[in-house]
């Protein structure tokens, strides 16, 4: 069968940034790192992600003031920058009539839209797609050669894992909202680093690069997680995607519907 009628198929674009880039589109409103310490199961964490005050700098491994305990699933070149959309708490709290606070489950990076654009959600960002955190535009300059600024590609969303239930369960008893959020398909997306930088709170933030924009997060969570089987029209464009991460690329290479 083809893709599902509310996902982007390869012929269409997404209509939100149909506009010459680079584009100014959100204000980065936090940004935040973490320290590995105890946490539940008797196992350590870095999920605990405490704003930063100052400018800290960016390599090809992530914030450098931020860790990761388990090395295995989380960090890593493919893994080095993760932003979560503050809706996805609004969403949390709603459903589980919870308190959750912004930046209880781990991200990095905190965005506010800007000019009635719309939020970098998983519905709006798609695979390949290039921010910068800072920069100036304006006078005719290319705020791309601005050596300073970071950039960031995205890569692969984030997989929801126990630690969700292990944080939120900190201050409630509902059972795994991490299967709840999984399902909803809004934990967020891992960058990789494009270039080195600085980076701290209240930069502007651009969309420089869009390669792919058949290729939303949203879309991608879809097909994934689907039971259905879907032609090879459908998947094979994903499979083309230089910079999406392997695993997700094995995921969608089962779904073609075999003659």
């Amino acid at each position: 069968m083809s893709a599902e009628s509310n996902t982007l198929s390869p012929g269409q674009t997404s209509t939100d940034f149909n506009q010459d880039l680079p584009l100014h589109i959100a204000t980065l409103t936090c940004v935040r790192a973490g320290k590995s310490m105890p946490f539940a199961r008797e196992e350590m964490s870095a999920i605990d992600k405490a704003p930063i005050k100052s400018p800290v700098a960016v390599n090809f491994m992530g914030l450098t003031t931020d860790e990761q305990a388990d090395r295995k699933h989380h960090g890593g070149p493919l893994k080095a920058v993760h932003q979560l959309a503050p809706a996805t708490y609004e969403r949390i709290n709603a459903e589980f009539s919870l308190k959750v606070r912004v930046g209880t489950l781990g991200e990095n990076l905190t965005t506010e839209a800007i000019n009635g654009l719309p939020e970098m959600t998983e519905s709006m960002v798609c695979i390949g797609d290039v921010f910068q955190y800072g920069g100036h535009s304006g006078n005719g300059q290319d705020i791309s050669n601005d050596d300073a600024s970071v950039q960031l590609r995205i890569v692969q969303p984030r997989r929801p894992c126990y630690k969700i239930n292990d944080q939120i369960g900190q201050f409630t008893k509902v059972p795994n909202i991490a299967a709840w959020v999984s399902k909803q398909g809004i934990s967020g997306w891992y960058f990789q680093v494009v270039r080195d930088g600085i980076i701290e709170a209240d930069l502007p933030v651009y969309l420089i690069e869009r390669p792919y924009p058949f290729a939303t997060l949203k879309t991608l969570w879809q097909l994934a997680n689907s039971k259905e089987k879907y032609d090879a029209d459908t998947i094979e464009p994903w499979l083309a995607i230089d910079c999406l991460e392997d695993s997700w690329k094995k995921v969608l290479a089962k779904k073609i519907q075999q003659d």
